[in-house]
């Protein structure tokens, strides 16, 4: 029987993932890339004895990686190795004030009650609720297709929505943290997953608190070889089932007929496709390759995630008082975030994340040496790439560090890379450089997010972290799941 061919526009997490599921059900798979290599926002950077990865650095939920890497006759699941974090992220307030999170909730819960007062009951229960949220609707939203939601949770008993039933989506994030601590400091650590999607916490749904559940219920993993090993892991287990890469290869066009995409047509060279699946930025794909198509609303009128400004620092010392991950908290929260949605400017006082890969992978810096991916958020416009306001937010990232950890990082900096709204979208395709495509700034952008497969052609699918169920290397991976049983019901 000849196969059918599948035609993937895009070798980001979610278009490789996705090539592996089809290539596993005996389909002709050929990924087209415009980048010279796969991986999408996860990249890497090597200069002068330092390895930076460029993109998501947060790992959560590895038994997807895994399980994608097990499918087909070649097993290599156990081949990818990683560790759990002891220490999942360490927060820094100006006022002096440092708390660690350890892996176990019962510890970080006694360490917030003996750095802040607040009680750690309140977090004990906080973590079963966020628990709660996510076991109940997992399968329902995260792992599901939109359009399949109300008739699965029918499905289910009425106790395992009680938790669903319980939140009133109507009240933001920071409005519910607001209202179960009494620590500032506290509400500020769980406030800032609004981030993980590129959104607000203080316009996003409470039901987003459930986001905490992944790193301190389930924990913080990193990968044996750093974060772009997945990258690698999942591009060869597609190469071992068969799946051909074209790279440099950029997709200018579809052509079609009867409701269905028939070509797929990159650098004047035309593919034969029974199905086409993009894991283009949705908002850059209507307005690129599927410019002929019909652009749909959230499409139309993008509520654009925030993007971000990156400093790649290769390091002259070691740093003990920080960890591997390590958050640098802005003394205006709220200010912030209205900044970046509401006035689309870089925050004076913004908040900083650094991560330290050699931390705990030795060879990612030479010995006695730190390579520092230093992060700010930054609205997904033009302007934050302008050069006056890069050299604008480096003097104030050296200032917060200053204030902050007691140091003057400058002496120490061996040299520098940048990654800019502009950089971003020229690199990996994000529309206006937003790292998530649209936010979540409010309670029906979930619903609204751009479904798995189109309406208008009955072979054109959709995966990444721009479409549902959202962002970051999981909810990539579950998109890829969901298009396989998307085709499986054609």
């Amino acid at each position: 029987m000849k196969q059918k061919k599948c035609i993937i526009i895009g070798a980001g997490i979610g278009g490789l993932a996705t090539a592996v599921r089809m290539a596993a059900r005996n389909y002709s798979v050929i990924v087209l890339e415009k980048n010279n290599r796969p991986g999408g926002k996860i990249h890497q950077i090597q200069r002068d004895g330092f390895r930076f990865d460029t993109g998501p650095s947060l790992f959560t939920l590895p038994n997807l990686v895994t399980e994608l890497l097990d499918l087909g006759s070649d097993s290599s699941g156990s081949k990818f190795r990683f560790k759990k974090l002891k220490n999942v992220c360490r927060y820094f307030y100006d006022d002096g004030t440092t708390i660690n999170v350890p892996e176990n909730p019962t510890d970080f819960a006694k360490e917030i009650e003996k750095k802040t007062g607040e009680p750690a009951e309140n977090i004990l229960n906080y973590l079963k609720t966020a628990s709660d949220r996510y076991l109940s609707s997992a399968d329902l939203f995260i792992f599901n297709s939109l359009k399949n939601i109300i008739s699965s949770a029918r499905k289910k008993q009425p106790g395992e929505l009680m938790p669903l039933l319980k939140v009133k989506p109507l009240r933001t994030m920071h409005n519910e943290n607001q209202r179960i601590f009494r620590s500032p400091q506290v509400i500020q650590i769980f406030d800032r997953y609004a981030t993980y999607n590129g959104s607000s916490p203080y316009k996003a749904s409470s039901m987003l608190n459930m986001i905490a559940h992944l790193e301190h219920n389930e924990g913080a993993f990193f990968p044996e070889k750093g974060m772009y090993s997945i990258v690698e892991a999942v591009y060869q287990k597609a190469l071992s089932l068969g799946v051909e890469f074209k790279f440099e290869k950029k997709v200018t066009g579809l052509t079609s007929k009867d409701g269905r995409i028939t070509k797929v047509i990159a650098d004047e060279e035309e593919f034969n496709a029974d199905l086409v699946i993009s894991d283009m930025d949705v908002n850059t794909f209507y307005r690129d390759s599927g410019r002929r198509l019909k652009m749909p609303r959230s499409v139309r009128k993008p509520s654009l995630s925030s993007s971000a400004l990156i400093f790649y620092w290769g390091m002259r010392r070691s740093f003990p008082q920080l960890d591997v991950h390590n958050i640098l908290f802005s003394s205006d929260y709220a200010g912030e975030f209205r900044s970046i949605f509401k006035e689309h400017q870089l925050f004076d006082d913004p908040t900083v994340y650094i991560f330290i890969s050699s931390k705990i992978v030795e060879s990612d810096a030479p010995k006695g040496q730190e390579n520092w991916f230093v992060m700010i958020n930054a609205p997904s416009t033009d302007q934050a790439g302008m050069q006056d306001s890069v050299d604008k937010a480096r003097r104030k990232i050296i200032e917060k560090i200053q204030r902050t950890l007691k140091f003057d990082p400058q002496p120490d900096i061996l040299f520098e890379e940048v990654a800019t709204p502009q950089t971003i979208e020229t690199n990996t395709g994000s529309w206006k450089g937003a790292l998530y495509g649209n936010n979540s700034n409010s309670i029906w952008s979930a619903f609204l997010r751009h479904q798995n497969k189109s309406k208008e052609f009955g072979n054109l699918f959709f995966t990444g972290g721009s479409v549902h169920p959202g962002g970051g290397i999981p909810l990539c991976l579950a998109s890829a799941a969901i298009v396989e049983k998307e085709i499986e019901q054609l």
